[in-house]
């Protein structure tokens, strides 16, 4: 692959509709699908054709306002009405993202503080969605020079080892701990990403991967299992993860396996830092006991692709998620600064 410096954007507004990059044929096929629709974006987001906590919260800000102007009516109550429906359908895709539900109650909020026709309203859900995309990558961008001051200072070119994609394609196009790496490599702080796998879905292998193989970043796939031997082997100078809902204590919630590599981290003394946006941050929970966590298809374990790998007979557990607690945080990157998980609370509104 040629190195590329043009930016990624998983989501498009695009002549009334949203364009969306499937991320599900990456990196095979750099394919891209016309959103029409409430109901076809909560396909996409269920699906993963559109996933992290950040871009599944800019699709559904978007499907939000593809179902307002599905809405045939010209009474503002029963247009409310209607919407909210419209946000219980989108509610349903994904549990565990708090982005998704902060997003459409923004939207939600946005509405029913908005005076107008019911075209007022939906050209204000528009609008909104438009603004909550253009913050995300401002956000992001923030989060990656935040982050970029609290890496180790030593040694100079820095390995850093990361799970799963929170890059640009899991937000509005730069990232959040991808764009960590990012603002690392444009330092010239950065020497090599270490990628997990990420199994099941193989999102370090096939989404992070790609991205760095396509800005030229120098990056090595490794399987979950090999972290703690990276670790004693003194590859890995810090550990730089994203996350889907954090907690109010600081317990993070990301895609499994990420656990692990806080608790293989901190025994080999190596700083595990959590990027990502305040709107991650659920205060509304106490610790991350209370976050759901979402259980998807086993299809994802026992076949890949179309080849079973698993006799028949066998059961099975897929959580999307684990959580990890906040003891095992070196800090939270945010795009207000990077904090120790306890000093989130200074953030609540």
């Amino acid at each position: 692959m040629t190195p590329s410096t043009d930016p990624i954007y998983p989501i498009v507004w695009q002549r009334d509709r949203v364009i969306l990059i499937d991320q599900t044929c990456l990196p095979r096929e750099f394919k891209q699908v016309e959103i029409n629709s409430y109901e076809e974006m909560a396909q996409a987001i269920k699906t993963m054709i559109v996933r992290g906590a950040p871009a599944i919260g800019i699709a559904a800000a978007y499907g939000m306002y593809l179902g307002a102007r599905e809405i045939q009516t010209r009474d503002c109550v029963e247009f409310l009405q209607h919407l909210e429906n419209i946000a219980q359908h989108l509610r349903q895709t994904r549990p565990t993202a708090v982005n998704l539900f902060w997003a459409i109650a923004r939207q939600l909020e946005t509405v029913r503080n908005t005076s107008g026709t019911v075209k007022d309203l939906q050209n204000i859900l528009l609008e909104t969605a438009q603004r909550i995309q253009a913050e995300d990558l401002e956000t992001c961008k923030n989060i990656g020079d935040n982050g970029l001051a609290v890496l180790p200072k030593e040694p100079e070119k820095l390995t850093l080892l990361t799970h799963c994609n929170a890059g640009s394609l899991a937000t509005a196009g730069y990232g959040t701990a991808l764009g960590v790496i990012r603002s690392a490599w444009s330092a010239g702080r950065l020497g090599r990403v270490y990628a997990d796998e990420t199994r099941p879905r193989l999102q370090g292998a096939k989404l992070t991967a790609w991205e760095c193989v396509r800005e030229g970043i120098p990056v090595t796939v490794i399987a979950d299992g090999m972290a703690a031997h990276c670790m004693k082997k003194g590859f890995i100078d810090a550990v730089v993860v994203g996350a889907d809902r954090i907690a109010a204590n600081g317990d993070a919630a990301n895609k499994i396996g990420t656990y692990s590599l806080a608790v293989v981290a901190q025994a080999h003394n190596i700083p595990f830092f959590v990027a990502a946006p305040l709107s991650t941050v659920d205060f509304k929970l106490n610790c991350g006991d209370e976050i759901p966590i979402e259980e998807r298809d086993p299809s994802e374990i026992y076949q890949v692709g179309t080849t079973q790998i698993c006799p028949d007979g066998a059961e099975f557990y897929n959580p999307a998620f684990d959580v990890t607690p906040a003891s095992l945080i070196a800090g939270i990157i945010t795009e207000k600064g990077a904090v120790k998980p306890g000093e989130l609370i200074q953030f609540r509104s």
